[in-house]
């Protein structure tokens, strides 16, 4: 590493490197700019590039102790996601957005457990928590993408929803496959309960901490404060709430998501979010050339034809269970043939998920496990940005592509990012 060779203070070693890191993103971003990519694209490879493999621009040591980041641009995400949830949308829409919701995730679990156990004969513990951490989507770059190109509609808060709820989903079927998998590792018969029901009992109790916290925030942002200050305010709730789920190492995102929801339903304010996404940008950015960097380039070869079949056949997977929700709730035609290209981003709660795997299977097969979530987890975010900017375009869901069904719901403010 560069900086190791440098006789510098830790603190002057992570001043550095986030200068690196933030400028050198940018520079991608001009490049990605030209091929009509979007930035989230340019963020991750900016992490190939400079990371460990490659130039090694950033110290190992940096890398680690910046993990924190990870919980923080979440919790942004997740709070930001909430906007979304007004309790007329959810009236009108709620039906539709679970049962896509559920189908898609279920069908992409169901789809890979089936291959990795019946065509490559892996055990059943090993295609079941494969199989549920594959139902996860990552929502970060895929939101990135629509706050870049301002796109708004009905498609575009169908998607969000969508992947707002597709973690929910996500961290119940990994409860189940969690609690089969214990069950066939003690040979008893039977399934265990207890792990079954705990982690579903602790995010349910963060989602009602959000809701709580969100009505809280309600109370002290009111008319007379300025904008720092309510700046200021949300910030410090937002990281409270992130720091009380990270202590019971569980996931922000349904815990501020639900936050962001409550707030906007007490307050009708829809400033704040956009104060909150103004000030975010930058750790954003940070979150996805970390994940960059974390891209293990000789494990994929590890990983092999197996790691390979899970990344095609998870997207064949998300796609046919939100053409089928989509079918079965007779959606719009937008929804129906395009929705599964914004749902192919995978990252963050399908990383936590894996290192929990890890330590659930014996030695090699959990480091099988871990590798191919953590090689597939960069290519899915370095497609996925492409693959919803695809998805918007065809849709028309982005400024001067409108068609009917994305010129509804207008009162949503977009910022573009540039």
């Amino acid at each position: 590493m560069l900086l190791d060779h440098l006789e510098l203070g830790d603190n002057t070693k992570v001043m550095i490197s986030l200068a690196i890191i933030l400028f050198s993103a940018f520079l991608f971003t001009r490049i990605t700019k030209k091929l009509k990519l979007p930035n989230v694209t340019a963020y991750l490879l900016t992490g190939v590039v400079i990371g460990p493999h490659l130039l090694g621009l950033i110290p190992s040591s940096v890398i680690s102790g910046l993990d924190f980041v990870t919980d923080v641009a979440l919790a942004f995400i997740a709070f930001g996601v909430g906007r979304y949830f007004h309790w007329e949308t959810i009236q009108k829409s709620g039906r539709e957005v679970l049962v896509i919701t559920l189908l898609e995730s279920l069908t992409a679990a169901a789809v890979v457990t089936l291959v990795m156990y019946c065509l490559f004969r892996l055990p059943l513990s090993f295609s079941l928590l494969l199989g549920a951490i594959g139902s996860a989507t990552a929502p970060a770059s895929t939101i990135m993408t629509i706050r870049q190109y301002g796109a708004k509609g009905h498609f575009v808060d169908t998607v969000l929803q969508v992947v707002a709820l597709d973690d929910a989903v996500a961290l119940i079927a990994f409860s189940v496959a969690a609690a089969v998998t214990q069950t066939l590792n003690d040979g008893q018969p039977g399934i265990n309960f207890s792990v079954l029901l705990v982690p579903i009992l602790t995010n349910f109790l963060a989602v009602a901490g959000g809701f709580a916290f969100g009505f809280v925030l309600h109370l002290l942002i009111t008319e007379r404060r300025t904008s720092d200050n309510s700046l200021m305010i949300a910030i410090s709730t937002i990281l409270i709430m992130a720091g009380i789920c990270s202590a019971f190492d569980i996931s922000p995102l349904l815990s501020c998501m639900a936050l962001g929801c409550a707030f906007v339903n007490f307050s009708k304010n829809e400033d704040l979010f956009d104060l909150v996404g103004n000030f975010s940008p930058p750790i954003l950015t940070i979150f996805f050339v970390l994940s960059g960097m974390r891209l293990d380039l000789p494990s994929l070869a590890t990983a092999g034809i197996i790691g390979l079949a899970y990344f095609f056949v998870r997207i064949l997977g998300k796609y046919l269970g939100a053409t089928l929700g989509a079918s079965l709730c007779k959606s719009e035609p937008a929804i129906r043939s395009f929705l599964g290209l914004a749902l192919i981003p995978q990252a963050g709660v399908s990383i936590g998920l894996a290192a929990l795997s890890q330590r659930m299977l014996p030695g090699d097969t959990g480091t099988l496990l871990s590798t191919i979530i953590l090689s597939s987890a960069v290519l899915y975010e370095m497609v996925g940005p492409a693959s919803a900017k695809a998805a918007l375009i065809l849709s028309h869901c982005i400024e001067g592509e409108g068609s009917p069904s994305c010129q509804r719901d207008r009162a949503t403010k977009v910022t573009p990012i540039r």
